[in-house]
């Protein structure tokens, strides 16, 4: 089996983009998979570049804030914004950026693996990891039979767990982790499956997203999302009205 490095929720964070892609095993990995969620935050332009110039190595996977840029950025998205900088950086993007994020599919799958943003059927649909099994069957009623390991992101708590003889990775989330500070990520091999977080100073980030965003609200938004971290119990609280619709 080739290694994996899996990547969700990067969500324009540069620094902590390039904390995670300075980890040996992500530098060693034969893929690189983008679980959705890549550029919508304070540093849109600038991370799509430094992923865009891995090369082939880097397997994209749209999620839905991606999808909003999108639509945001072609004047075609008629709801409430659903943060106050994705509006922003929805305008910061290129027309080549815009047409990359357009351009990439919602699930990717390598071998049995299964690659997607929220869930195979919905890059939005909500699933926890207390979620029963019932609800996890409801979800995966239409994947063939061969994929046996799914692997995603979008709630950015990161997870592995069993269900009807099925892996289920979440990957957590490299720009805005939940339940434990620092960029989280997984890596698969032959071994298995491993849930790994890279070391940041998150200080130095929020410096470095102050002084180099153009962001108006990127104060606010470092101190939210850098310099505090939802605890666990706090995000699933959150989540679990919109995981029980």
């Amino acid at each position: 089996m080739t290694t994996v490095a899996v990547l969700a929720d990067v969500h324009g964070v540069l620094p902590a983009l390039e904390a995670v892609l300075a980890e040996p095993d992500v530098q060693t990995a034969d893929r690189i998979v983008l679980a959705g969620d890549i550029a919508s935050g304070p540093q849109p332009v600038e991370t799509l570049d430094v992923l865009t110039a891995l090369g082939d190595r880097v397997v994209w996977v749209r999620g839905n804030a991606d999808r909003e840029l999108v639509e945001m950025a072609r004047g075609q998205f008629d709801q409430q914004p659903p943060d106050a900088v994705s509006p922003w950086a929805a305008e910061q993007l290129r027309a080549d950026q815009v047409e990359l994020l357009a351009g990439l599919p919602t699930t990717v799958t390598v071998g049995d693996v299964l690659f997607c943003h929220a869930t195979p059927r919905d890059d939005e649909e909500m699933v926890l990891v207390d979620s029963p099994i019932s609800r996890w069957a409801e979800v995966f009623s239409g994947l063939p039979d061969e994929v046996r390991t799914v692997v995603c992101g979008h709630t950015h708590m990161p997870f592995a767990r069993q269900v009807d003889r099925r892996l289920v990775v979440n990957a957590g989330s490299v720009g805005m982790p939940y339940g434990a500070p620092g960029p989280s990520w997984a890596l698969l091999t032959a071994d298995g499956v491993q849930l790994r977080r890279a070391p940041l100073d998150a200080a130095e980030a929020a410096d470095r997203i102050v002084s180099e965003s153009t962001y108006p609200g990127r104060a606010e938004w470092v101190a939210e999302y850098l310099l505090h971290t939802y605890s666990d119990t706090e995000a699933l609280e959150a989540f679990r009205p919109r995981a029980e619709a």
